[in-house]
């Protein structure tokens, strides 16, 4: 059996190489408490390659997701200031291994951790195993899949439960959903990831973002693609794909 700091090195150069490698479950067993300790170990070889934390995520707040996985419970996620994209910048696909793309709603996170600001956002997953399947603990090892995140602008904290949201690639639609898809009421992300940080050793800083969830289901991405998410009443965020 493999360390926990092995794994990490694993899903580490995976990520780095955009090289599949095996499900991490498939040499046996792995609990939900090792999972995130591979995760974290991970995110301790990037801060010492000189990332920062920049904000954390949380992973299946749509029910139809969790459902599907078989969980009752959302994941937490930890988001570094390198996989951070400008709006409107550009993501090489070609150095994924197989990415897809979500419509969010993040918040951007005031001194005591609370709520101060929200912004349309999108998220690029990149699941390091083959065939993207997974099981529970080889996602949250995985970091929940995070691979880059685009933040739109950000506007004064309102109401943002039932927004109709669009992703849409080169202007035509691909995916429709609501901000009611993320745990009912996006707002509730914050007491989530508090609790999850709590429980798994995260941490929530000032001035960081909290990626809610996604709004739709994601959607592969092909290189030379124009990105668009559209939140209603919080505006438009955009990427472009290329290959290299």
């Amino acid at each position: 059996m493999t360390t926990v700091e092995e794994r990490a090195e694993l899903l580490d150069r995976a990520t780095a190489t955009g090289q599949a490698i095996p499900q991490l479950t498939s040499d046996g067993p792995m609990s939900l408490e090792t999972a995130y300790a591979v995760q974290h170990a991970g995110i301790a070889l990037r801060e010492r390659r000189g990332e920062r934390l920049a904000g954390v995520k949380l992973g299946f707040t749509s029910k139809a997701k969790a459902e599907q996985m078989g969980v009752s419970d959302v994941i937490i996620g930890s988001l570094t200031d390198r996989m951070r994209i400008e709006d409107g910048g550009t993501f090489a696909v070609r150095h994924g291994v197989h990415p897809r793309i979500e419509p969010e709603v993040a918040f951007r996170l005031g001194p005591d951790a609370e709520l101060v600001a929200v912004a349309p956002a999108l998220e690029i997953i990149d699941s390091r195993y083959r065939d993207f399947r997974f099981s529970l603990a080889d996602v949250v090892a995985d970091n929940t899949s995070a691979s880059a995140f685009v933040l739109g602008p950000w506007t004064q904290l309102d109401r943002v439960d039932a927004l109709a949201v669009d992703l849409l690639f080169d202007g035509e639609i691909v995916a429709s959903g609501s901000t009611t898809d993320i745990l009912g009421d996006p707002l509730r992300a914050l007491p989530a990831a508090q609790r999850m940080a709590a429980a798994y050793g995260h941490r929530l800083l000032g001035g960081s973002v909290l990626l809610a969830g996604a709004a739709t289901a994601a959607v592969a991405l092909k290189a030379g693609t124009q990105v668009e998410a559209r939140v209603a009443g919080l505006g438009s965020v955009s990427v472009r794909t290329k290959e290299d």
